[in-house]
Formats: structure tokens, sequence, C-alpha cells
């Protein structure tokens, strides 16, 4: 296991190895010469862990991997290769146990369990979409939306249902709930309608929720509202979260770890305030560089890290480190070169819960 996934006793996920690529189809040319099938390899070998009640934050540029990383961990894209560890509560571990799954020291297996049992985890497994106004079924009220979850996985009677469904409307603040309760997500607004979304996803009490940039099609007046619930309802059912976003300024405010994603990888990974404050990676210092600060003396501090050139296809990785052909360090530190241009740097701890993947810490 990566020297970087040290496991605590409260973890309730743990990614090993995680690959998940993408066939390209291939031309006539190709197959009457027999050449070589060619991938997208959206995610190439990514590991990490997350604790109970935890936020972990996968940042970086569009194309990097970090929505199929959610969905592979939510099962909704099959891994190619590794490990997604997933420590369900006691009463679902026995339930799959019951059915035929696996479970060793309290953790099963995603990446290797059939539909119906994916299914039955789901149940503690929950995410939240992007666009809330795709992810809701314009057909449904917003009762039926929320009481779905519960009639599929059979909980309680229809009185139940509805007391449930009326308390989280009221955990997500849209009240007077007699006044949701049968709109349709076309009456709504962005912002309530991802409440509704959000409402969705933890009305089930899951144990890990994927949000993927729930606030990026918000508009920024109600974006710290939304943020803002999200920390109170994790607080609240001490809920862990990969919470994915582009952007470093909401990671700063909303997670307590982040883990810097390029090309497939993450390329660094540690506590949120230190990632950004003391960046160690230069694809990190390039982010953090072009964050919008209105403190002028925080815009000496962190001088403008340029980055060269556009992100390589992730069908053609370039060899040796995948930053290299857009690196300034690459350029100025040419005693390292030859490590950049020969492998791709492995994972080093360099202090307590700092990781990075560069050979200049190696």
């Amino acid at each position: 296991m990566n020297s970087g996934m040290a496991l605590t006793g409260d973890t309730v996920l743990r990614v090993e190895n995680l690959h998940v690529w993408f066939p390209l189809r291939r031309s006539l040319t190709e197959i009457i010469k027999r050449m070589e099938r060619r991938y997208v390899r959206a995610v190439d070998g990514v590991s990490f862990s997350l604790r109970e009640g935890e936020i972990l934050c996968l940042v970086g540029e569009s194309g990097c991997g970090k929505t199929t990383t959610g969905k592979a961990v939510m099962g909704l894209v099959k891994a190619t290769k590794g490990n997604i560890y997933f420590k369900p509560s006691p009463e679902l571990g026995k339930l799959l146990e019951e059915q035929g799954a696996r479970i060793e020291d309290g953790f099963v297996n995603i990446a290797k369990l059939s539909k119906r049992l994916l299914r039955m985890v789901r149940r503690e497994l929950q995410l939240v979409y992007q666009d809330p106004y795709s992810s809701l079924n314009p057909r449904f009220t917003i009762r039926y939306i929320l009481e779905e979850p519960l009639i599929i996985h059979r909980i309680g009677d229809e009185e139940t249902r509805l007391k449930m469904v009326t308390k989280m409307l009221e955990a997500v603040r849209l009240t007077p709930v007699e006044d949701f309760l049968e709109r349709y997500p076309h009456e709504l607004s962005g912002g309530q309608r991802q409440r509704v979304a959000i409402a969705k996803a933890f009305i089930l009490n899951p144990r890990v929720v994927v949000a993927d940039e729930p606030v990026s099609m918000l508009d920024v007046s109600i974006r710290a509202e939304i943020l803002e619930l999200l920390l109170e309802l994790k607080k609240r059912y001490n809920t862990a979260m990969i919470f994915i976003t582009h952007d470093l300024a909401v990671a700063r405010y909303i997670c307590d770890r982040i883990a810097v994603m390029y090309l497939g990888k993450i390329v660094e990974m540690g506590p949120a305030i230190k990632v950004i404050e003391e960046p160690l990676h230069p694809y990190t210092r390039a982010l953090v560089s072009a964050i919008p600060e209105p403190n002028p003396e925080n815009r000496k501090r962190l001088r403008e890290v340029p980055i060269k050139g556009e992100v390589p296809s992730a069908v053609n990785i370039p060899t040796g480190c995948r930053f290299r052909p857009r690196c300034v360090a690459y350029d100025e530190h040419a005693s390292v070169r030859p490590r950049c241009e020969a492998e791709d740097p492995p994972m080093v701890e360099v202090e307590p819960e700092r990781y990075v993947a560069c050979w200049l810490y190696k």
C-alpha cells in the first residue's frame, strides 16, 4: 500500500491504485494492421483514504479525472484496475454478508461487487450532482423525489416516510414544508433545486457523500449558503464527503484535506490550509497563484507561477513525469531533468500528512 494511505481506526473509504481506462474505437486500418488498442486513461493510479466526518477535496483542471474518480467510488463506472474499500455500518455489513459479499476487517470492495449488491451499498454511499436542473426528474413532485430512495430501500411505511421527508426539507431550509411537498422541480429556483438534491442524498443518513461541483452552476450570491448547508449536514450526520471542485477558494473554505489531481493522478495531498498556503508541487503552485487575491501584500507573497501550453491528451500521456512538458521547475532545475524524463515520480511523504509526487522532493 502507498505510504500516503496510512489508515486510522475511523477510516470509512480507502481507494488503492485506482485505474479507469476507456477504450477508443478502433479504425479499420488499426484492425487490419492489428495495432494495439488505445485507451483514454481518465484515472491512472489514484490512492487515498477518507476518514469519518472528513471532507476531502479533489481539485484540478477540467479533464484531470476527478469526476471519473467520484463516479468510480460510487460504482457508476467500472474500475479497470485497483480496489475501492468501503466500510458499511454493522447493519448493512451483515446484510451484505448474508447476500454473499466478502467483508474483510469491516470493509467491502466496491470494485468487485455485483450490481445487485452495489444497489444495497448505495444506501450509505450517495451522490450530489453538479447540475440541479437535470438531476431531478421533472415529472415527480418534491415529496416523491425525496421519498423514492426510502421506497427503494424499503424504509418505513407511508406515514414514517412522510415524516422523514418533512424533517429533511426542514433541515435544508425549504420551509414552510407544505409549500414545497407537492411542487415540481421547474417551480423552484436553482438554489432550491440543489437543496432538494442535497436532501435526497442525506435522507438515507449515508456514511459517505460524493459532491460533484455542487455549487458551480449556482449564482455566486447563494453559493456560500449551499456550502454552509453541506457543512451543517456533515456535522449533524457525521458524514464523510468527497468534494469535487476546480475552485481552490471553495476548497479552502469547505475542506479538511485537498488532493490535487493532474492528468489522472494525484500530485499533491495534505491539509487544506497547508496545500494552499505552502504548495509544494509546481502544478499546485501554479493553481494557487491563479486564485484572485484582493490583498496586494498577498499578491506579492504568491509569485505568479506560469503553466506552459495545454493539458496533454489522456490518450497520449507524456513519458516520465506527466507534468514535465508544462513545468517551469523542470526548466529551472537541471539536476532533476533525467529523472523527470525517465519516470513518473511516486507519491512521497515529506512531512506528517503531506504528500507530493515530484522528483524535487525525492
